[in-house]
């Protein structure tokens, strides 16, 4: 099952009270302007490797991968990364409270390099599909500096918490201060490198499978740059990337609803209640209601959406009969698939209802006033969502299915430069 195995990793060398202004969001969900802004927090921010910027005189677009692959360098000569003098495993814990409420939550994982595998192995598991070009920007980065910037997340199976007791309780060298960042939340780093407490972490793992929880795209691209090297007899440095490990029976493991919002729809607000009245009990309420009553209804075992419209009163679509709804969309993939919020909202109210297809008309976001805010601000509807569970992710990725994109939102974000990891400093 999963191989992991401790490792030196690069670490800023600067004052704790600067390291604040270096670290940023992961590269996926960091946009144009929010990377322009990092980048002018610090000069080492790391958005200068994880995002390199494109200058106009650049020869060709792949200049600027090269550019990450020197500035790493150049900050490992001048000191201003380090590289750790002995392999370690880290550990990594946010106390964070979820956006709109009081209640505070603690995650605790595991930073470890883990053995990349095809998924035909059921080692390492996806659940939500990826798209090519994402995947060739990342393999430039890795081509070019040889390195993983950046964690991805991974889930394992934990029913009695055992692994997540060895790795809450294994001692452990603080690294830094607490870094808290703009939102609050507040970043333990830790180093473990007792040997008892690595040797047991590291048998325990290998008893488990591992479901990618953010970072497909990341995983993906290593898998490849791995299978282009053919075979190689023992371990090498390629056979591993860098992953974040999480139990998920840990009780700060949080996830977050995805909201779509609409760039244009060419049916008033009248015709979508009545195509939606067939397969759901369609009410209207105002907008900045819709999300409780959403989360009402689950609770109670319904299946809802929320319309939020121009003017402050939405819709409240609750399905009338799920089976019937599955049966009528007629989609791909299992059942546990085709019954998820996500895929009823893209396949039939989307598709079917709406005659919208692809990922080009709506937008994303996780924060429910942003879509109220957007239907005042022009967007003809947005369309609010309860999450899916983590036990839906786990049988979806079990039963070889795949959520679409972005069906997930583990909140909070791993932070990217808490630590790197060079292949060159691979210890076979």
């Amino acid at each position: 099952m999963a191989t992991i195995r401790p490792f030196r990793g690069l670490r800023f060398n600067v004052d704790p009270n600067r390291l604040a202004k270096i670290v940023a969001p992961p590269y996926d969900v960091i946009s144009p302007d929010q990377r322009d802004d990092l980048a002018k927090q610090d000069e080492l921010n790391v958005v200068r490797l994880t995002l390199p910027e494109q200058n106009k005189d650049d020869r060709s677009k792949f200049v600027k991968y090269a550019r990450s692959a020197s500035q790493l360098e150049e900050w490992r000569r001048g000191g201003e990364i380090e590289l750790e003098d002995q392999p370690a495993y880290y550990r990594y814990t946010q106390e964070f409270s979820v956006p709109g409420t009081n209640e505070v939550f603690e995650r605790t994982k595991l930073v470890v390099t883990i053995k990349v595998e095809p998924y035909d192995k059921k080692v390492v598991l996806p659940h939500e599909q990826t798209f090519p070009k994402h995947k060739e920007d990342r393999m430039r980065i890795l081509e070019a500096t040889r390195s993983h910037l950046e964690c991805i997340f991974g889930l394992y199976e934990d029913p009695n918490q055992s692994l997540h007791t060895l790795v809450t309780t294994a001692p452990g060298e603080e690294l830094c201060d607490i870094v808290t960042t703009d939102d609050g939340i507040e970043h333990r780093f830790e180093r473990i490198t007792d040997p008892n407490a690595v040797q047991a972490i590291t048998d325990a793992m290998a008893e488990k499978s591992v479901w990618i929880a953010d970072g497909h795209h990341r995983y993906e691209t290593a898998l490849a740059f791995r299978e282009n090297l053919g075979e190689k007899s023992g371990l090498i440095a390629e056979d591993f990337m860098m992953m974040a490990l999480c139990s998920i029976s840990d009780p700060g493991l949080v996830l977050l609803p995805t909201h779509r919002i609409l760039k244009s729809m060419s049916i008033t607000s009248s015709e979508l209640k009545d195509r939606l009245s067939e397969q759901f009990e369609v009410r209207e309420l105002t907008n900045r209601d819709l999300m409780g009553e959403l989360q009402r209804i689950e609770k109670n075992g319904g299946r809802a959406f929320g319309i939020a419209l121009p003017g402050g009163t939405g819709l409240l679509a609750e399905v009338k009969n799920l089976e019937a709804l599955v049966n009528e969309m007629a989609g791909t993939g299992g059942e546990d698939l085709q019954r998820l919020d996500v895929s009823i909202l893209h396949g039939f109210i989307f598709a079917k209802l709406l005659g919208l297809t692809g990922h080009d008309f709506f937008t994303y976001t996780r924060l429910e006033q942003e879509a109220l805010d957007a239907v005042e601000n022009g967007s003809p509807a947005a369309f609010l969502m309860n999450p899916p569970t983590v036990d839906d992710m786990r049988r979806i990725a079990l039963g070889g299915d795949f959520m679409p994109q972005k069906s997930t939102y583990y909140y909070p974000k791993l932070l990217s430069g808490m630590v790197m990891w060079s292949l060159k400093d691979f210890e076979a």
